[in-house]
């Protein structure tokens, strides 16, 4: 492939691609201390589907939003779906909430209580309804469940609690859904959590079939662990569904994707190149909290962070890394991996976007907008939008 055919190539691979945005991050969040209110936030879910259109606007790349339930709960999900349609998004996956009831304090769908444990599993299936009502393809669970101490509780019992959860599910979607299970491997309970890591998730979507997918929420890992050998893996195993993509320094920091570690951004999006995940099948959602930043400029920056990484990832020289691989030449495999994060893409990723019709520098045209200034004038009173701490 001749060097214009090949950014023909990668362009028209970019001009496909799709981040999906969470409802949630536009919303005010902090920490565990403290939330933070900024001037402007949405009050209502059918305001988050506006800022997400004003990413979408600008990037040309975020089609769809992801909700959470109770947090963008309405009387009428069919009316909302037709109300991102008017601002020319889709509604995306569909998250679960049994993190936020006193009920759930020793867990969910795992709890040793039988009543909460349908409590829960009534959620999840409330979710599907959603699903159905606003044509939703995904479910995407996770579970806050797990226990503190030594002997709190039986721990393969709370793995069958589980499996029967899912498996409730599971039946419940249609043709056409999928269910995301996620995993954590610490935060809030800290001796085990029931969904600890990716093994976990695998071996239940196994189990469950073809629409039980796993999803790798970049936070969610213990520092120095590789995940894009995970990511080969499930792709491996046809058992990747997507990403909530964040960065995070030490924990589930859920900042900017890319802010921490953009070479490991890079990293993932080669093995998803590489191992046939770029397509509408792995979902590419951010999963972020903008605690002290402007949330839409940090989401329109994290979208971009993700097209660049994903540039780059195009940019590898497949022939020659294969050449250098079969030959046993370290260093000149290292090379082509290095050659091709090094390259600065900005100039190929701005042509992208100005031939979808949206804006080469997207924050800058964000600004030049005034859209900021406007919903913070528009936006006095009611409450606003946050994630229930």
């Amino acid at each position: 492939m001749t060097g214009r055919s090949a950014v023909s190539a990668v362009k028209a691979a970019l001009k496909s691609q799709a981040v999906e945005t969470p409802s949630w991050a536009f919303g005010n969040s902090g920490t565990r201390f403290k939330v933070f209110a900024q001037p402007g936030v949405p009050r209502t879910p059918q305001e988050k589907l506006q800022d997400a259109a004003r990413v979408h606007a600008h990037t040309g790349v975020a089609p769809t939003v992801a909700l959470h339930i109770p947090w963008d709960r309405v009387d009428d999900y069919a009316a909302l779906a037709a109300h991102a349609r008017e601002l020319g998004l889709r509604v995306g996956a569909i998250n679960s909430n049994v993190f936020q009831d006193d009920d759930y304090k020793l867990g969910s769908v795992t709890h040793p209580d039988a009543a909460i444990r349908r409590k829960a599993l009534g959620h999840l299936l409330e979710c599907v309804d959603v699903m159905d009502a606003t044509g939703s393809r995904d479910l995407k669970l996770w579970f806050s469940d797990g226990i503190n101490y030594p002997g709190q509780d039986d721990i393969s019992a709370r793995q069958g609690r589980l499996g029967e959860a899912l498996s409730a599910v599971y039946e419940r979607l249609g043709d056409h859904q999928r269910m995301l299970l996620e995993y954590k491997l610490f935060e809030p309970a800290f001796y085990a959590m029931d969904v600890p890591d990716w093994g976990t998730a695998y071996t239940h979507c196994l189990k469950l079939g073809e629409k039980a997918q796993v999803v790798v929420d970049t936070g969610h890992h213990a520092p120095g662990t590789n995940i894009e050998f995970i990511v080969a893996i499930l792709l491996r195993e046809k058992k990747l569904g997507g990403f909530d993509f964040n960065s995070r320094f030490y924990a589930d920091d859920d900042l900017m994707a890319g802010a921490a570690d953009p070479f490991q951004l890079f990293r993932l999006m080669y093995e998803v190149v590489r191992g046939g995940g770029f397509t509408s099948e792995t979902a590419f959602m951010l999963d972020q909290c903008h605690n002290i930043e402007e949330k839409i400029p940090a989401i329109i920056r994290s979208v971009m962070n993700v097209q660049e990484a994903t540039a780059k990832a195009l940019l590898v020289d497949a022939d020659a890394l294969d050449a250098a691989q079969r030959s046993g030449d370290v260093l000149a495999a290292n090379a082509v991996i290095m050659d091709a994060y090094n390259t600065d893409v900005r100039p190929l990723v701005a042509e992208v976007r100005e031939e979808l019709g949206a804006d080469a520098d997207p924050v800058a045209a964000y600004h030049a907008s005034g859209y900021g200034k406007k919903i913070v004038a528009d936006r006095v009173g009611g409450t606003q939008a946050g994630w229930g701490a």
